[in-house]
């Protein structure tokens, strides 16, 4: 029963706390901890990126605001910004990595059968990387430039439901090529990536798990064509190419054979040379997968956006990866009740509607109801009347 139960805490429901105290237990989290727990510290910091707090001194306003219900959102201690301060400032952030990882596993079976506008199969992945501007007097340890900080956020992003299923966060310096050697390749899948990522010799590893891959080819790049293949030139095809690297070091990194694909786009009137190990799939699907590829780019927006990636409510990297992981979670978390709920509404709106009705006492369903519920009042004898009619 949901009666008297706020609706964060029946989101709170949908967490798998068993697998969360394996997490923290596994680094001895709560060792000489006597009440806030590291429980407590989650809901707060996954209150934070809900209702969008900009810092420390707001969550504790709020959170104190509202202390009569706190109990019934699954916080029982009283909130402090110091207390607060020092269990992201102390507490292992691999703690949240680890529970992130769960819910990621989590959301991946649910939405192992969503379209995303391409008939394949296998699974499909987008890897990209955006940057997270730091003031570098402030975050020290993340230099970057001489006078900048910042680090980077990888995400390799299943494109059947936008999940993250890959995580790295790295300092600024660190090029996008590197994050190649960290994947594990699922034999069969797609792995869609621009330019940044065109390295050979790791492609050529790729190929050999063997996955496949779709990228941009770089200016100037020296091949041989060895055969043609006719296209559709009103699709926006101009060729379908088997050629072969004829560069000295390119040759002896990919010393087989790869498709190039040249496409272009109408409506931008932009010309794109795709570059893949898959000779199977249509020439159009191809420049399809390619352009599903921005999704990591909308996804990166939006959580700059909904989430609070960008203030952060410390200044420690412990403190900054922890804030990142439990937004990546909420993230997740929002993802998997849509799925579980039915819920039709887009995570954009989900997230508004929760921003607005976390203390709200209500049925979550309710919560997310089109149906404007009206309560009727009846009439009552013991009701005076202020007027004679």
């Amino acid at each position: 029963m949901n009666t008297g139960r706020t609706v964060f805490s029946q989101l709170m429901d949908f967490l798998p706390l068993r697998d969360f105290h394996k997490c923290v237990a596994r680094y001895r989290a709560h060792y000489k901890v006597r009440k806030f727990s590291c429980r407590d510290q989650f809901f707060c910091m996954a209150f934070a990126q809900l209702t969008y707090r900009e810092s420390l001194r707001d969550i504790e306003a709020c959170l104190r605001a509202m202390q009569p219900k706190l109990w019934h959102m699954g916080i029982r201690v009283r909130v402090s910004r110091s207390t607060l301060a020092d269990a992201n400032e102390n507490r292992d952030w691999r703690i949240y990595a680890d529970f992130a990882k769960v819910l990621i596993a989590t959301a991946k079976r649910l939405y192992a059968n969503e379209d995303f506008g391409t008939e394949l199969e296998g699974a499909v992945y987008a890897l990209d990387s955006t940057t997270i501007d730091l003031c570098l007097s402030l975050f020290p340890w993340a230099r970057f430039r001489r006078t900048k900080g910042a680090i980077k956020l990888h995400v390799l992003l299943n494109l059947r439901g936008s999940i993250p299923e890959f995580i790295h966060i790295s300092d600024g310096k660190l090029h996008d090529v590197h994050i190649l050697n960290m994947l594990i390749p699922q034999p069969g899948s797609f792995y869609v990536m621009d330019r940044a990522y065109q390295d050979f010799a790791r492609l050529y590893a790729l190929h050999q798990s063997p996955a496949f891959f779709v990228t941009r080819a770089k200016r100037r790049l020296r091949c041989k064509r060895r055969y043609s293949r006719p296209v559709d030139k009103s699709t926006g095809l101009r060729c379908d190419q088997t050629i072969l690297l004829a560069g000295i070091d390119t040759a002896k990194d990919y010393p087989q054979p790869l498709r190039r694909i040249r496409y272009h786009d109408g409506d931008t009137h932009k010309s794109f040379i795709f570059l893949t190990n898959n000779f199977v799939l249509p020439s159009l699907t191809i420049a399809q997968l390619y352009k599903a590829r921005w999704r990591v780019e909308l996804f990166f927006k939006w959580i700059k956006q909904h989430l609070r990636i960008k203030a952060f409510y410390g200044t420690s990297e412990n403190a900054v990866k922890t804030q990142i992981w439990i937004a990546v979670s909420a993230y997740v978390l929002v993802a998997i009740v849509k799925k579980r709920l039915g819920l039709k509404q887009s995570l954009y709106t989900i997230l508004q509607i929760l921003s607005v009705t976390l203390f709200e006492k209500t049925p979550i369903l309710q919560a997310f109801s089109e149906e404007i519920c009206k309560n009727q009042i009846g009439d009552s004898g013991n009701q005076l009347m202020l007027f004679d009619l």
